[in-house]
């Protein structure tokens, strides 16, 4: 797709931007504005977020007061509308098989930016927008943002020279928005490099305090941990592929493959038993009865004999550690039962079944 041509200068010039909510993606859009560009942004929902998840983890209950969503906060105190779009189905690919591969873990961050930004382009084409615009610096990211990439995200989104950074662009090659003199490319900046320090005085000549730590992560494929646990469910299932049930439940508890015909989730706080109780479908939910302890979800295909171990896991990590004995309930298919299990000692629980 080639975006249509333009002559006469718009009246009003509309910009579409990519919105994560941290800061520089902020400050690109308050450069913009400050030229008189009308702006609006977008943000994916990929099902990878660390802070949606984080959110739901601290406020799990029902009437809690929810979490702040970082890019709506920016959005409004930009006072921009911003377009919530959820590439979770779509995105599956881009997980399993990326073009361009892994970073240090699972994180495909190549090919996410160029999913993300053909995706915004085709809205910009439909919904009546002139350009986009990244937060991307040069040299920020090691995988996407270096100069030799920047091309290729150009060229595989389609977005070619109608992709502006307006927080590197004096760095970087004119783009259509600047030949045409819709933006004032002396206004723009050329920041580079990972040093945060330029964007944040930036911030405060702007005006603008309340954001997240710059360089706070944004998404569980780049945590070593989570990859592992992802990596453990595609070597089980003997596939690349997931559910978005698979990959909410990786991000909460503390996971124990004893064999690889089953798992175990074991909640570590009051938190994460409740989020995890709501996962009992289709698996077998364990927890001590009438004493403090973790919710426990065991999936796979486990014996009798599995379950039985599951037990007794599952009760090393509560209060009734210390008992000889104690009763565990058992919840799988709507059916209920207990057994009464010796907890495991702390050299029973071997280090090999930790994922």
């Amino acid at each position: 797709m080639n975006a249509p041509e333009r002559v006469e200068r718009p009246n009003p010039i509309r910009a579409l931007g990519l919105l994560s909510g941290g800061l520089d993606s902020t400050l690109a859009a308050r450069l913009l504005m400050e030229q008189g560009i009308e702006v609006e942004c977008v943000n994916f929902h990929t099902g990878f977020c660390i802070q949606s998840h984080t959110g739901a983890m601290r406020n799990p209950k029902p009437g809690a007061e929810p979490a702040r969503h970082d890019a709506l906060h920016a959005a409004g105190n930009l006072g921009v509308k911003l377009h919530l779009v959820d590439i979770a189905e779509d995105y599956v690919r881009i997980v399993t098989d990326p073009k361009h591969g892994y970073g240090k873990n699972l994180n495909p961050c190549l090919d996410c930016k160029i999913f993300m930004v053909h995706k915004a382009f085709e809205m910009m084409q439909t919904q009546g927008f002139h350009f986009l615009f990244t937060g991307e610096v040069l040299g920020q990211r090691p995988m996407s943002q270096r100069r030799d990439t920047f091309p290729v995200i150009d060229r595989e989104s389609e977005a070619g020279g109608w992709l502006l950074r307006p927080l590197t662009a004096l760095r970087m090659p004119l783009t259509e928005p600047e030949k045409l003199g819709w933006v004032d490319r002396e206004r723009l900046m050329g920041f580079s490099g990972r040093n945060r320090k330029p964007q944040m005085a930036l911030a405060a000549r702007m005006g603008i305090r309340d954001y997240p730590s710059p360089a706070g992560g944004c998404c569980f494929l780049t945590d070593e941990n989570y990859a592992r646990k992802l990596r453990d469910l595609w070597a089980y299932r003997g596939a690349r592929a997931y559910s978005m049930e698979d990959i909410l439940l990786l991000k909460a508890g503390r996971h124990l493959r004893p064999a690889p015909h089953f798992k175990l989730v074991i909640g570590r706080d009051e938190a994460e038993n409740y989020f995890l109780s709501g996962f009992v479908e289709g698996r077998t939910l364990i927890k001590a009865r009438d004493l403090p302890g973790p919710v426990t979800l065991v999936e796979g295909t486990p014996s009798f004999e599995d379950l039985t171990l599951a037990c007794r896991i599952a009760a090393r990590f509560g209060k009734a550690r210390e008992l000889p004995e104690v009763t565990m309930t058992l919840e799988s298919a709507g059916c209920k039962e207990s057994r009464v299990v010796k907890p495991l000692a702390a050299h029973e629980v071997l280090e090999d079944w930790h994922v």
